[in-house]
């Protein structure tokens, strides 16, 4: 930040600090002002049905919202909400800004969101996942780090999500990222091995960085694929982050193996009383040499994934926790927001990637700039194609659309950036398309017979875009 930028975070900082101590004195009436308030600010900048959406939501005493709304203020640590709501309210205020005008000016995507590896290592071997094979050899240096963030809060990119391997291996580095950009907000997929009492109290100094940790439904689901003792190990990190007033979550990869465990009402309401805030859920994808396409879950769990999320969301019935589904989700944000629409990733070896599952790059960190590998083939054919179909419930390039993904690597000349042995784009696709052929017809189906938003997303002005390589129906 410049001296401006600094003096404005200063100023908003002391303003928020005082109207969440006012909010904290009565939550009840005061939640409302804080809403109308936040309403006001934007200035246009975003739409107004969500405010007065979450506003006549909050106002209902019998609202499971109304509720979570409470209980965020009770659960965690008021420093940390005012630090966590100037990076993510600030820092989404003037970026949105920054990446409609640089979207405008370099004719190109510019993500919100940058997905970052700090390192390859891992202390663990979960099933399905490629990142125990890398070992410990590539890590992204802190000037690496720093040189992403500095250049993507420049481009308006504000949220950070750092993975891996296993991200907090990297802990002192993360925590000086964290310090150095308080505009900006960090979450940290973890398998919650190396959460501490000294680790939270780091965390909630900083106060714009959060957890999201990874199980798989119970104890028998999530041992089986992370390792024995894993489960016991996340709830014993959830708890000491409750006590600590941490800000936390969940990531839950659903298989094909585990769909009944983290979809039930047990499951979820442990995950509430153990201080679970918000979940993201991933659709298990068959990338990299152990892939297993036997836990990819079926056309049948996927329609009941769609179901479930819109029931569990309900305000009435649902449950009081943020969730998201990266797969299912699609429809509110027009598709597929890989390839810099909404967010892109950054390996431990610095290849500027598409997606954390696409594992295919034209760019290299150590010799472009963002803004370059954004405007080199590989992203501009996602730039060029998106959406990838009209139906949002098949958004994946490759795993509901496998021509897309084959197309696009082959016509670029993307190269592999598996760490340890390439993988042809041929190969990959393949393990998809048994899959992709499945759900075409349930997909079709579900979604004529269901009611769906505008899929253009909320936040930024969608272009008319032409069909290039996308799947027609």
């Amino acid at each position: 930040m410049n001296a401006m930028e600094k003096a404005r975070y200063t100023a908003v900082g002391m303003i928020v600090g005082r109207i969440l101590k006012y909010v904290d004195k009565n939550p009840d009436e005061n939640i409302l002002k804080l809403v109308d308030l936040a309403r006001r600010v934007s200035g246009g900048v975003f739409p107004q049905k969500p405010f007065d959406r979450f506003r006549s939501t909050v106002s209902d005493p019998e609202s499971v919202w109304s509720g979570y709304a409470r209980a965020f203020l009770r659960d965690v640590d008021l420093e940390v909400l005012r630090r966590m709501t100037l990076s993510l309210g600030l820092g989404t205020y003037v970026g949105t800004k920054a990446v409609r005008k640089n979207r405008e000016k370099h004719g190109c995507n510019i993500p919100y969101i940058i997905l970052l590896d700090p390192t390859s290592a891992c202390n663990k071997s979960c099933k399905g996942c490629w990142s125990a094979e890398y070992g410990h050899q590539y890590n992204l240096s802190c000037d690496d780090m720093e040189s992403i963030v500095s250049q993507g809060a420049a481009m308006g990119s504000h949220i950070y999500m750092l993975t891996g391997g296993e991200p907090l291996i990297r802990r002192r580095d993360i925590f000086r990222l964290c310090e150095a950009h308080p505009d900006c907000t960090f979450l940290a997929y973890t398998n919650a091995t190396l959460v501490d009492e000294e680790f939270c109290r780091d965390m909630n100094r900083v106060g714009n960085l959060s957890l999201a940790i990874s199980i798989e439904g119970s104890r028998e689901t999530t041992d089986g694929r992370r390792g024995e003792g894993s489960y016991d190990r996340c709830i014993e990190a959830m708890r000491l982050l409750k006590k600590n007033r941490c800000l936390f979550g969940m990531s839950v990869c659903y298989t094909r193996a585990n769909v009944p465990e983290v979809t039930s009402d047990e499951f979820m309401d442990k995950m509430i009383t153990e201080g679970v805030k918000f979940a993201l859920y991933f659709n298990y994808m068959p990338v990299g040499r152990d892939a297993d396409v036997e836990l990819i879950p079926t056309p049948q769990q996927r329609e009941h994934m769609y179901k479930w999320l819109r029931r569990v969301r309900d305000g009435k019935t649902g449950k009081p926790m943020f969730l998201l589904d990266f797969q299912n989700d699609a429809e509110y944000v027009g598709g597929c927001i890989a390839g810099g629409r909404n967010y892109f990733h950054v390996n431990s070896a610095g290849d500027i990637e598409p997606c954390v599952f696409v594992h295919y790059s034209d760019s290299n960190i150590h010799r472009d700039t963002l803004i370059e590998a954004l405007k080199k083939p590989l992203f501009q054919a996602f730039y060029k194609n998106q959406p990838f179909n009209d139906n949002h419930l098949r958004p994946c390039p490759f795993l509901e659309n496998p021509q897309c993904l084959k197309a696009i690597v082959n016509e670029t000349g993307a190269k592999s950036t598996d760490l340890l042995a390439p993988e042809a784009v041929e190969t990959l696709c393949a393990r998809c398309e048994s899959f992709a052929g499945e759900w075409e017809p349930r997909a079709k189906t579900l979604w004529e017979s269901t009611k769906h938003p505008n899929p253009k997303t909320q936040y930024y002005r969608d272009r008319s875009q032409e069909s290039g390589v996308r799947s027609q129906e």
